[in-house]
């Protein structure tokens, strides 16, 4: 891995920022994590990207990385950071760890390379068997993951659309891969995460090749 500016998605945020540490030079780091007060991560919220904005404006000779560390960027926030990320201040760039893409917006994701490492979490095999999709499958697997959080939802929603494409099982018409997108939104709203991956398989299912 290059240490440049750019989108890393991974779930072992601390091990990337470890070998991107062992790449610097003369560069400087300015990491910001969004933590509760437990240390746990949490969502990056507009006061984080405040944060980002003002470290990106003090002036420094050295190159600063500005590296945003999170699970999740609420939409505010990415708004927030849009013009200094795609116009940074001399001297600066941006680097977002996160844990899938589905946590950033299209608009970040274009003003920025993306790198997806394939790690042991992200690489996780998908227990469930789309070419042999049923209704005791779809609420077998609903219920074994009704307790993970939105973030984990969406990459099960990434692995299910990716596979429900590689089966070549389905009628993959525009309105199939919309459910895909109106799942994201339904998780970035609240909705709780066995509804989302119910509706999701149940309306994937009734487009299944017969």
């Amino acid at each position: 891995m290059n240490l440049a500016s750019g989108i890393i998605i991974t779930h072992q945020a601390q091990a990337i920022l470890n070998e991107l540490e062992l790449k610097r030079t003369t560069e400087i780091f300015t990491i910001i994590k969004s933590e509760d007060d437990k240390g746990k991560p949490k969502e990056f919220l507009v006061e984080h990207a405040q944060k980002a904005i003002e470290k990106a404006y003090v002036a420094s000779e050295n190159l600063n990385y500005i590296i945003l560390v999170a699970p999740k960027f609420s939409d505010i926030a990415q708004n927030r950071l849009l013009k200094v990320i795609e116009e940074p201040p001399r001297n600066k760039a941006f680097i977002i760890i996160t844990e899938s893409k589905s946590a950033l917006l299209d608009t970040i994701q274009s003003r920025l390379p993306v790198t997806v490492l394939h790690d042991s979490s992200s690489e996780e095999e998908l227990s469930l068997d789309l070419e042999n999709l049923n209704l005791a499958r779809v609420y077998e697997f609903a219920q074994k993951h009704s307790r993970i959080s939105a973030v984990e939802c969406k990459v099960l929603v990434e692995k299910i659309s990716l596979g429900a494409m590689r089966s070549q099982k389905y009628n993959l018409d525009e309105s199939t891969l919309k459910l895909f997108s109106d799942s994201i939104k339904a998780l970035d709203m609240g909705s709780p995460t066995a509804f989302v991956l119910n509706s999701l398989l149940l309306k994937l299912l009734a487009k299944k090749k017969r």
